[in-house]
């Protein structure tokens, strides 16, 4: 397929997913850009609904970079424990707390590099909050999108990073971060890895992998 019709699908596609989601949003439950970061820190090898449920609680207690770096990682283990990968991630979260704390004034920065050099904060990351908190255009890959364009033909790459430059080249930039919002909804509800509902599915005459 060339560039000229590749691009033509692909926002194409776009545009019938938009039809489809309407009010797509971040699956993840949030109030501010503090929350969000630490919320997808956690999501990591987990589900949305499982983080949801655990920052909920976690949010009334700490709600400022300064409560975790106070708090002892052993508590923080315990109540993210259920996230999986725990120890991990309460590095990570505590990591990251200290340097907005000694960096930015307890602030998260609003700027994609800046975000993407946090601790235990890495492109996907950086991009969920650089878009849907501070409304940076951005590309988060996670592994619904990655899945998703591997399956519509965007790219043969299980790189995130090759498919979010891939993705920029199809998609306008005014459509970077509801793109993938769109594509993670997708694979959530239609396209689901194992269990594919192609017959449901819009994009059917769009899509290489189609298969009723």
């Amino acid at each position: 397929m060339s560039q000229k019709n590749n691009k033509h699908t692909a926002q194409k596609i776009l545009s019938l997913l938009k039809k489809e989601y309407p009010e797509v949003k971040s699956a993840l439950n949030f109030t501010n850009a503090f929350e969000l970061l630490i919320a997808t820190i956690l999501a990591a090898q987990s589900t949305d609904a499982r983080i949801n449920i655990v920052t909920e609680s976690l949010y009334k207690k700490y709600k400022t970079p300064k409560d975790f770096v106070k708090l002892p990682i052993e508590e923080l283990e315990v109540l993210i424990h259920s996230t999986g990968f725990y120890h991990a991630k309460a590095k990570s979260v505590k990591a990251c707390c200290e340097v907005l704390v000694e960096k930015y004034n307890g602030k998260v920065p609003a700027s994609f590099e800046e975000l993407n050099s946090l601790p235990g904060v890495g492109r996907k990351t950086a991009s969920v909050v650089a878009g849907n908190a501070f409304g940076i255009p951005a590309v988060a890959v996670d592994t619904h999108v990655k899945r998703l364009s591997n399956l519509m033909g965007f790219i043969k790459s299980e790189d995130p990073e090759k498919i979010e430059m891939r993705i920029k080249e199809l998609i306008p930039e005014k459509d970077w971060i509801k793109f993938s919002l769109l594509l993670a909804a997708h694979g959530r509800k239609i396209c689901i890895a194992r269990r594919p509902k192609c017959r449901e599915c819009v994009l059917g005459d769009l899509c290489p992998s189609f298969n009723p």
